[in-house]
């Protein structure tokens, strides 16, 4: 069926996303947003939608645009210069019975794209009611962004978005896996299917486990990094499977989905926030840092382990920052580059350059780090 007129976007944000991140939560479903603003946290989703935004409403000024009132995506495409059409919404704060009214209004408004601000948790609920009826593109802004729908920065979920509106015979569609895997991320809570536009090095892949042919190598280097950790040092140790292996050396129990600190082969803290971390980092303690990469994706900051911030790091220092990953999870990744979206808008994004992945012991390899 031939498009009449120009296409016209969906633009639903979450403005709770991602605000449990640096605070150690690991999203803002239900309530979780009051426990994270309690914490400190502050909306940050504003911030990275309008960055994806701009960059579409400078591609495309006169785009037809449906939105969610307010903070729901009004707010940002009148910030970005956009005159949108808006959906109403009952609650305030937003719930995610919003997010699902709102998707379902833009079905009926026959839109040709959701372009949408938010997490895991938040393309769960908007692919539940679209399905592949209507392609869909996620703004990475949420605390877990496993999913094969999200672009790999904000800046690259706009321009995908703005290559398929503006010429959408030239820009295929692919079937991509909706992931949520809650506060586990061995555990797939809920799985969907979404249709997303595909423009090669925009569209961040799906998240992959372990290969079983690295678990051997790894658990000898973690094995080999447990037994040297030095007195009185600072260990902080990323989320996921491959750090957790550290702790499993030590016969200490984390927090897979946390990052958690060691010191004299003890536990200092767990499940710490980024607030909790930079007071820990005082002047003149030595410390380092322990970087798991997500398989797939590549992703070494900005998915899930928001708490070690740009300050953080640079209290830590770059060349105390240990990345780990198994030899056939970095061989697979397409393309062969580790990722870092740390969120936090920064002249000098940290921990861009070559770095050196730490694979087994006495064994290791140099792969670029890219924004």
């Amino acid at each position: 069926m031939e498009q009449a007129g120009p296409i016209r976007l969906g633009l639903i944000v979450n403005p709770i996303a991602g605000m449990g991140g640096s605070v150690g939560l690991h999203g803002t479903d239900g309530d979780t947003y009051r426990q994270a603003a309690a914490l400190g946290a502050v909306p940050i989703a504003h911030r990275r939608a309008g960055r994806a935004v701009r960059l579409l409403a400078d591609a495309l000024p006169d785009l037809p645009v449906l939105v969610g009132a307010d903070e729901m995506g009004e707010n940002t495409a009148r910030k970005a210069g956009l005159l949108p059409e808006v959906v109403p919404v009952r609650s305030d704060p937003t719930t995610s019975a919003d997010t699902r009214e709102v998707a379902a209004r833009m079905v009926e408004g026959s839109v040709g794209l959701i372009a949408f601000a938010g997490g895991d948790g938040t393309a769960r609920d908007i692919v539940g009611v679209v399905g592949t009826e209507v392609p869909v593109v996620g703004i990475p802004t949420g605390v877990k962004m496993h999913s094969a729908v999200f672009g790999n920065t904000p800046e690259a979920a706009g321009a995908m978005a703005a290559r398929y509106l503006a010429t959408p015979d030239k820009v295929p569609l692919t079937r991509r896996e909706v992931l949520d895997a809650g506060d586990d991320p061995g555990h797939v809570a809920g799985f969907s299917v979404a249709s997303v536009p595909f423009v090669r090095d925009l569209l961040q892949p799906g998240k992959a486990t372990t290969a079983l042919g690295d678990d051997a190598s790894l658990d000898r280097l973690c094995s080999k990094l447990a037994v040297a950790m030095a007195p009185d040092h600072l260990y902080v140790l990323g989320p996921g499977t491959t750090v957790a292996r550290i702790l499993d050396h030590l016969d200490l129990e984390g927090t897979l989905a946390g990052v958690d600190v060691v010191r004299n082969r003890r536990m200092v803290a767990t499940n710490v926030t980024a607030a909790e971390l930079v007071a820990l980092l005082a002047p003149g303690v030595p410390a380092t840092i322990y970087l798991g990469v997500i398989g797939g994706q590549g992703f070494l900051l900005g998915r899930g382990n928001q708490q070690i911030s740009p300050e953080v790091i640079s209290r830590v220092g770059e060349e105390n920052v240990i990345i780990l990953a198994g030899e056939e999870k970095v061989r697979l990744l397409d393309p062969p580059v580790l990722r870092v979206d740390t969120g936090v808008e920064s002249s000098r994004p940290v921990m861009l350059g070559y770095r050196r992945v730490h694979t087994s012991p006495g064994r290791s390899t140099v792969m670029k780090v890219v924004s």
